[in-house]
């Protein structure tokens, strides 16, 4: 088995990691650190989290760097402010035995003053989030034309985040770049149109298939109707009593919610979302590393470039619209050769997606009943009893209290004793789950499917509707399409946050370059488009109005115009292209 001792690497960097008590690289570190000590290969390194990349492109970037030099030299870009971080602490901890090598974090949330002051003290790394970065090049702050060594970490979270464009002013203004290292854990074709775009024949290297997921994750489903799912999450919850994961959710307001039923019921839990300053995300965050907390509730947005070890489960809430998007959620456990589960909630319509995933992760999903009221509390104490008997009793004084609780408990049996001390923990899950309902949805064996798994059966369904005139549904029109850096998912995020609606008002989407068509229910589609309608994003007017019945702008006045003084597209055109089959 090789050792980092083989790999080539400064005695230095060595010691740093002897320290941390690391011997055998992981399959990314052996592949890639001999390619990237060259310093002159483009390289994409194709992995999952939890792999060991940081240390893989990390102490490369540590063995070339000249600390002579006081400028900087390589420069890593990240998508999140938490990753951006993490990276940042690694990078110390691998440097420890280096002299004169020194890194900076920038990232947006802190102040950009103390950033700036620290880089012009002499700074041969710099970590940075897309978004800040470009701010730092604006105030002249940073000389790109330095940079020798460009790191693009998770680079298909940038790219799904909305960061192509910041992506590509980088790579077109480091002109003196010897090398480009690109990291990602699946490989959309954004990715490859980098790749090709600016890399000259890159060393590729993958570990394990492409775009597949974690070998160590159990991958498991439930069915449950949309108005059981938040029962189904908290007997999930209750019936897996050491869990220490992470909810995703689709909405922020979703996350708000949840955190705060969970809360009120006794759990610790809370919420993860863009609506917090980064001081109260340092917090939670740092509750959450502590163990302080046993759950952390969060939006895909939110928690990308989280990092944290130990985490035994990920549930999902819904599953996420882009299917890439559930690979990333389900990395934040089962990290660094560690088991773990990943949990999904799904309605019985969204089994096809499952079966997506099976092909495209290239892993058995196994579909389990969720757990009985029944099946809750025998779990739950079972874990209690463990608990007891393992309980570490020598380092207190308890011998002195034994002889009162000996006279206490004299006319007691044991038997009872332990009755009353379970009668004491289990009251309350046994009042709750009493009555429990099955929460399960049971699929008809007479219901005729397609292969790709969609109802073909005479029941109602949406998706039989979708074609109809009148489906119960508003059909809008919004001048916002993937061309402004969204995805379906994220769009779906970005509507529902602005107009504080659920996600059950909400029927097909049908997303283009330019603009994106949404159906909504009637009763919610005024409420949707007065909310977002006259909104600013990226520095110009979002418009939004009835996509079947010209355009109307909610102050009366027909056939407005849009910012560029014509005629939106739903007003000018009446007649649209054939509307796609689409499920959420």
């Amino acid at each position: 088995m090789t050792t980092f001792e083989a790999l080539g690497l400064k005695a230095e960097l060595l010691q740093s990691v002897t320290d941390l008590g690391f011997v055998n690289p992981t399959p990314i570190q052996e592949q890639a650190i001999p390619v990237l000590l060259s310093g002159t290969t483009d390289f994409v390194g194709l992995a999952q989290t939890g792999t060991g990349k940081t240390a893989a492109f990390g102490l490369p970037l540590l063995h070339l760097i000249n600390a002579a030099d006081k400028f900087p030299q390589a420069l890593i870009v990240c998508p999140t402010r938490e990753l951006c971080l993490q990276i940042t602490n690694d990078l110390l901890q691998f440097k420890k035995h280096l002299k004169g090598v020194n890194s900076e974090a920038v990232y947006g949330g802190a102040s950009i003053t103390m950033q700036i002051r620290n880089l012009r003290q002499g700074v041969q790394i710099v970590v940075a989030t897309p978004g800040r970065l470009i701010d730092l090049i604006e105030r002249k702050a940073i000389d790109l034309q330095k940079v020798k060594y460009v790191v693009l970490d998770e680079a298909d979270e940038m790219l799904n985040m909305g960061f192509r464009d910041d992506i590509d002013f980088v790579l077109k203004n480091t002109i003196n770049r010897e090398s480009i290292w690109l990291f990602s854990a699946t490989m959309p074709p954004e990715v490859r149109a980098i790749s090709k775009n600016f890399m000259t024949t890159p060393k590729e290297i993958t570990v394990g298939k492409k775009n597949s997921g974690n070998v160590n994750i159990d991958h498991q489903y439930f069915l449950a109707a949309a108005h059981h799912r938040y029962e189904a999450l908290k007997r999930l919850i209750d019936f897996n009593p050491g869990m220490y994961g992470i909810i995703f959710t689709r909405t922020k307001a979703d996350a708000q919610e949840i955190s705060e039923r969970l809360s009120k019921s006794g759990y610790d839990i809370e919420a993860l979302h863009g609506d917090l300053t980064q001081q109260q995300r340092d917090k939670v965050m740092g509750r959450f590393r502590n163990k302080t907390l046993q759950l952390l509730i969060a939006t895909d947005v939110a928690a990308r470039g989280i990092d944290v070890d130990g985490i035994t489960h990920v549930i999902n809430y819904e599953l996420p619209d882009d299917m890439e998007v559930y690979t990333h959620r389900s990395g934040r456990t089962a990290r660094a050769g560690k088991s773990g589960i990943c949990l999904s909630i799904c309605h019985s319509r969204e089994t096809f997606k499952i079966r997506q995933l099976e092909k495209m992760i290239n892993a058995t999903f196994h579909k389990l009943d969720i757990p009985s009221g029944k099946d809750v509390c025998r779990k739950q104490f079972f874990h209690f009893m463990d608990k007891l008997i393992e309980t570490d009793i020598s380092h207190g004084d308890y011998e002195t209290y034994l002889p009162d609780l000996m006279q206490k408990f004299e006319n007691v049996s044991k038997e009872e004793v332990l009755q009353r001390v379970a009668a004491l923990e289990f009251d309350h899950f046994l009042k709750y789950y009493e009555n429990a309902e099955d929460l399960n949805t049971r699929i008809d064996s007479r219901v005729k499917r397609t292969e790709n798994g969609r109802d073909n059966s005479n029941g109602d369904s949406r998706e039989r509707n979708f074609n109809r005139r009148d489906n119960g549904y508003t059909r809008l029109f919004v001048n916002l399409g993937t061309k402004d850096g969204f995805y379906k998912a994220s769009f779906l995020q970005f509507i529902l946050d602005e107009s504080n609606l659920k996600k059950d008002v909400l029927g097909k989407i049908d997303m283009r370059e330019m603009n994106t068509w949404v159906e909504v229910d009637k009763a919610n589609a005024s409420k949707m488009i007065k909310s977002i309608d006259g909104k600013r994003y990226n520095n110009r007017t979002v418009r939004m109005n009835e996509a079947d019945g010209g355009f109307r702008r909610p102050g009366g006045d027909e056939g407005g115009r849009n910012d560029e003084g014509r005629r939106s597209e739903v007003g000018r055109k009446r007649n649209f292209a054939p509307r796609e089959r689409r499920q959420f």
